[in-house]
Order: C-alpha cells, then structure tokens, then sequence
C-alpha cells in the first residue's frame, strides 16, 4: 500500500504567524492611510485654496431646457419644491413632474401649479432610476438642449436653474449644484453633527477636488445634463444610490461630473427618527456596495483608458462614511498595539497614527472654515453618541443588507 507523503514543515521559522500578522496588520493600515490622504488632500484643498463663490447674478440663457422632477407620493413637500423653481423659468411647461407609482394627491398638487405632470404605474420596477428614465423617455420626441434633474423636497436657490443650464453647456459635461441639509428645528447634536457630515461629502470635497479640475459625485439632485448625455444613458435602475452609479457610468463614458457650487439645492434633515434611520442606511449600504463593486471597475477603466480623472473618482469613492472610518480605524488601532506590546511590528501603528492624525486634521480644517458658525465645537464632543447611533447601521450590511429602493417618509410642514 503506498503510503501518504507527509509535508515537512521544520523549514519553517518558530515565527512565520507573527510574520503573518505583522504583515497582515500592515497591509489593513496602509489600505485605510490611502483614503485618509484622500480626505486630507480634499479638505486641504478645499480650506486652503478654493476661492470665494460670488452671489448668482441673473445672466440669458444659452440653450434650451426641461427640469424632471420624480416624485414618489410627495404631495407633503412638492408645492413648496415648485414654488421655488416657477420664478425661474419662462413657462411652467418647462417643469416635468413624473408622478411615480402616486397613491396620494403628488399629480393633481403639481397641476395646480400649471406644469406638466406625467403618471407612471409600474409596481413592480420602484426606484428613482426608473422614475427618471420614463421621464427621459417621454422627452425624446422634441429633446431640449439640456435636463435638469431635481428632488421633490428640495427648494432651488434663485439663479440656479439658468447657471446650471449654461453650466452644461458652456463644459459639455454633467453639473452638479451644491446640495445641503438644514436642520429641523429644534435641532438635536445628531442632527447638527448629520448636517456637518452632510456639508464635507456634498460641500468640501468636491470644493476641493474643483481646485484640480478633477471630477465629483452626483448627488442626486441639483443635477444638469446636455440631452446627448443623459439621452442615452443607463437609467433604468432598481440601484438605491443611482447618482454615484450614473456619476461612474458617465464618467467611465467620458462625461465625469463637475461640481458647481455657485447652484444651490437645499433639503431638510427628516425629524423622524425612523425616516433618518432608513434614510442613512440605504445610502450607506448603497455606498458601500458601490465602493466594493465598482472601485476596481473604475481602476480598472483608468489603466485601460490611460485617465487619471476615473483613477481620482476611484479615490473619491474610497472614503468610507467618516462614522464607520472611525469605528474600523479604532478596531485597527487596538490590535496594532497588542500586536506591537506582544513584541510584533510597530510599523502597522505608525500607518494608523499617521491616518488618524490626517482625518483629524481634514475635519477640524473643514469645520473651521465651513462649519463654525452653525456647529458649536461643544457639539463635536457628541462624535462618540452620532457614531455608536450608527453602529446598527454598518452592522446591518452584513447581516441584513438593504438592497431594494425604499423611500424615505418626509414631514409635513
């Protein structure tokens, strides 16, 4: 009977796990330093060499145009979006609203108001992407030169519309206007630290990546198109964060946003706690989805294509909700110094220092020039309370992620 041969493993050193280890740690922080210099470069940018924005003057416009409102039972919010946006174009015609899947009083509210309204019923294709592709489709019988993408509970700053339509044109590319959240009155530590995190992501770094002439997220809303743009593109979609998937897509193409904070779209933080809860979670597991599916795909374009725009918008997408960095960075850190005290390699620790010292750096910058005058710094002592109010959150992306579009419940005024 031929015996088994039996793998020798005296070679090896008495060491090779701790050598694993130290390895192991090394390689995590050094993956967790890159996004915190992304973040540092970003903020950096933003505080240090971003220009003043000046006021919106009134100026002609340069092309034709037709703003899409999907608008999923939102006759809580949608007269007051309207209101705002009726002293800013010529016709009420010019404002589309898509009346999606409305079991309540969205599509006769937004013809009170004269604009044209269109109705769609599919329940089984929910989802803002699908909203936005049926009022596509309806457009491309007599396509205007441009479309303008808004919320249905965002009220448009004056002057927005006819920037962002010459915007457009002027670049040929995507725009996307500045989008804050206000804070609901009265407002609880959560809900100021959720604006402030709020104004980094859709304020700060893009401001900072507009320095370079670098390329930014979509948000959503405040969103500008040339019609041979956004004519053809992909936008039949259940994803639940459809902006940062159509931001990719259209860059990939060679049409990368660009990020024009003159434009000004406002919402307001939902009150209830509930509303918050999933409001948070379906973005951040959409984002988290995205970041682990279609960040090789972008470095991968950007070998391809020989880009370094789609290898800075890889960049972008790498910083993870600045909670959740924290809470992995923490964990990092603990096992680096146990590692380190158990007579292991202390480089893992330097890495984190050095990453924890750059995100503490970008957010108090950023909070300095932004952030002081709406944020007590008493306030930020409540980080630690906002971060463990998330901690279900990340939890749930593993064991119960959120993976169909869900909408969140608005306050009545």
């Amino acid at each position: 009977m031929t015996s088994i041969p039996q793998i020798e493993l005296s070679g090896l050193p008495e060491s090779a796990p701790v050598v694993l280890l130290n390895g192991l740690l090394i390689l995590m922080a050094f993956l967790w330093l890159l996004p915190s210099l992304v973040l540092f470069a970003e903020c950096g940018s933003a505080v240090l060499l971003s220009k003043p924005v000046n006021p919106l003057t009134p100026i002609p416009l340069k092309a034709t145009y037709q703003i899409l409102i999907p608008a999923h039972n939102e006759a809580a919010v949608i007269s007051a979006t309207l209101a705002s946006l009726l002293t800013q174009v010529e016709h009420p015609s010019q404002i589309i609203v898509i009346a999606d899947n409305c079991t309540d009083n969205t599509a006769n509210l937004a013809r009170c108001h004269h604009v044209k309204v269109v109705e769609r019923h599919d329940p089984e294709r929910l989802g803002k992407g699908f909203a936005l592709d049926f009022g596509i489709q309806a457009l491309k019988g007599e396509p205007p030169d441009g479309v303008i993408v808004i919320d249905a509970d965002c009220v448009v700053a004056p002057g927005t519309i006819a920037v962002l339509v010459n915007e457009a044109q002027t670049h040929q590319r995507p725009i996307q206007a500045l989008y804050l959240l206000q804070q609901p009155q009265p407002a609880t530590p959560k809900d100021t630290l959720s604006a402030f995190a709020f104004m980094v992501k859709n304020q700060i770094r893009p401001a900072g990546l507009t320095v370079w002439n670098l390329p930014c997220l979509l948000t959503g809303t405040g969103m500008a198109f040339p019609w041979q743009i956004i004519g053809p593109a992909p936008l039949a979609t259940d994803n639940i964060v459809e902006d940062i998937q159509l931001s990719i897509d259209l860059a990939i193409a060679g049409h990368p946003p660009r990020f024009c904070e003159a434009a000004r779209v406002t919402g307001i933080l939902p009150q209830q706690a509930i509303a918050a809860i999933q409001q948070r979670q379906r973005w951040e597991h959409g984002y988290l989805q995205t970041l682990l599916g279609q960040g090789p795909r972008l470095i991968a374009q950007a070998v391809k294509q020989r880009r370094c725009d789609l290898l800075a918008l890889a960049a972008e997408i790498s910083v993870v909700p600045l909670s959740l960095w924290g809470v992995i960075w923490l964990g990092e850190l603990t096992l680096s110094l146990i590692n380190w005290q158990s007579g292991g390699d202390i480089i893992s620790l330097y890495l984190l220092l050095i990453a924890g010292f750059c995100l503490a750096i970008a957010v108090i910058s950023a909070w300095a020039k932004y952030g002081r005058q709406g944020i007590p710094l008493p306030t930020l002592l409540a980080v630690p309370l906002y971060v463990l109010w998330k901690m279900p959150l990340y939890g749930a992306f593993w064991l119960n992620r959120q993976c169909q579009w869900v909408r969140t419940e608005r306050d009545r005024p």
